[in-house]
């Protein structure tokens, strides 16, 4: 029997600005985690991306959390990027926007004082990724002694980004008294021994197998030589039904390379990574969403948070070192109920992680054939099939030492992993953000940003988005019993 929200118990200033968002029906995640939620249980959450997480305890949270006098700090939820916590932040805005509270965004890579100014006004719910809220804790600008909910999401990818030292710190300073909320994409030994260290007596919510590929997502796989990838990925990019592409590398390097190649070939491609300022990320994301940019180049951390509907496929650039990741990649063109296609691309070196891959997904990759197959990236063993040695190339010679200073895969002078997430109190440049240089502090009658569960197109002139809640169907993608839309032939 499918649930709609109305049947949630939720009160009815949330329900109205719901019926205002379009949504009707929950996602699994919010079905099973909201009644617990509203009873004030801790949960641990187990999900891919794109499943609705955040309305999950957002809601129970808005609903839980009558308005109170001077104001405090009385839900803190953390999230590994810049761009989760900012969109975290809009939805809150949107599911709140009949009730009376006040929220911020704190994250790094921007000026401090816009953000001590809203913490200094008074503000019940902070949205911080873990690196700038430790710093303004260690100014004693922030105070988490009232702290009454606790949001811990992309737990898993808090840890493979070096945040568990911060983390720990941040838990050890909230109230011993508190509701607490975990959400993991998957649940490695060392996640889970982070969940039970903050939760008491948890329900848990597993909405799908941990790390299994959505089953709604074409798969293919491009056996080519590395010199030959961007003369393969231009061709699949002037095939007309390929409309909103998100393309994954492994570097920050490599994503500039790019989508610089791609632009200079009239494809309009932009970037996004841990060294771009939050100007340029926030100006690359509007065009992607708007359409005005055709591809997307992204590396895995900087596009957590990335809440674009309509994507038509991801490509696998370059194949990811953790198979875990794979997944998250592919999630990214099946948001909220909708279908997708996946294209990788394997060189010779890549082979051990599509093996990887397949191993954890349970299944082999349909393979492709095309005017560039390499047999010898088809074929590939033992030291062809691995990755180059850290540092260095095949011919030996080594390669630049990467900077220690910036981005998110290295480690800041201070020995924190950087996370893109800058640690830096002032001189950092302005915003282009709407959240105003990560210190939006929105009140109940503000006007929500546009979102992508509504029915409609946005006033930017965006595609309108699939609703995952609405109960009609209409504008679904044809059945993929049509054949394979890809244009080429499978081996």
């Amino acid at each position: 029997m499918t649930v709609t929200f109305k049947e949630l118990d939720l009160i009815e200033p949330i329900q109205k600005a719901l019926k205002e968002l379009g949504y009707v029906t929950p996602t699994p995640i919010q079905a099973k985690s909201i009644p617990d939620l509203l009873l004030g249980k801790d949960l641990i959450g187990i999900a891919q991306t794109g499943t609705g997480k955040t309305a999950a305890f957002a809601l129970p949270i808005l609903q839980r959390m009558p308005e109170k006098f001077p104001r405090r700090i009385r839900a803190l939820i953390l999230a590994p990027t810049r761009e989760l916590a900012a969109q975290i932040g809009t939805n809150f805005a949107e599911y709140g926007k009949f009730l009376k509270f006040k929220q911020t965004v704190i994250f790094g890579g921007v000026g401090q004082r816009p953000q001590v100014d809203a913490l200094f006004k008074g503000v019940d719910i902070v949205i911080a990724t873990p690196g700038r809220l430790l710093d303004l804790m260690n100014q004693k600008k922030v105070s988490l002694k009232e702290v009454e909910f606790f949001v811990l999401d992309e737990a898993d990818r808090m840890l493979d980004m070096g945040f568990i030292h911060d983390i720990k710190k941040i838990i050890a300073k909230l109230p011993e008294r508190r509701q607490s909320f975990f959400f993991s994409a998957t649940m490695s030994p060392q996640v889970s021994n982070l969940a039970q260290g903050l939760l008491k007596d948890p329900v848990q919510v597993e909405i799908a197998p941990q790390a299994t590929t959505v089953e709604r997502i074409e798969q293919h796989m491009f056996f080519v030589d590395s010199k030959s990838k961007e003369k393969l990925l231009l061709q699949l990019l002037l095939k007309k039904h390929l409309t909103r592409v998100l393309i994954f590398t492994r570097t920050k390097h490599k994503a500039n390379h790019v989508a610089e190649y791609l632009s200079d070939n009239r494809i309009h491609a932009v970037a996004i990574h841990g060294n771009k300022s939050q100007g340029a990320r926030t100006k690359a994301l509007e065009d992607f969403k708007s359409g005005r940019a055709k591809v997307l180049v992204a590396t895995d951390i900087a596009a957590r948070g990335i809440d674009v509907n309509d994507i038509s496929h991801v490509i696998n650039f370059e194949l990811p070192n953790e198979p875990e990741s794979y997944v998250h990649r592919i999630g990214r063109t099946a948001r909220a109920g909708t279908d997708g296609t996946a294209y990788s691309f394997c060189a010779a070196d890549e082979r051990n992680y599509l093996h990887a891959i397949e191993k954890l997904i349970r299944m082999e990759i349909d393979v492709m054939d095309h005017n560039f197959h390499s047999e010898s990236a088809k074929n590939a063993t033992g030291q062809d099939a691995k990755p180059p040695p850290r540092g260095r190339g095949r011919t030996g010679a080594r390669r630049p030492a990467r900077s220690s200073s910036g981005g998110f895969g290295g480690r800041s002078s201070s020995g924190r992993s950087s996370g893109g997430d800058s640690h830096r109190s002032g001189g950092s440049r302005p915003s282009s953000n709407p959240h105003r240089s990560g210190a939006n502090t929105r009140s109940s009658g503000s006007k929500p940003n546009s979102n992508p569960h509504r029915s409609g197109g946005s006033s930017s002139g965006s595609k309108p988005s699939t609703n995952p809640h609405r109960s009609s169907s209409s504008g679904s993608k044809p059945s993929k019993s049509g054949g394979n839309k890809s244009g080429f032939r499978k081996k």
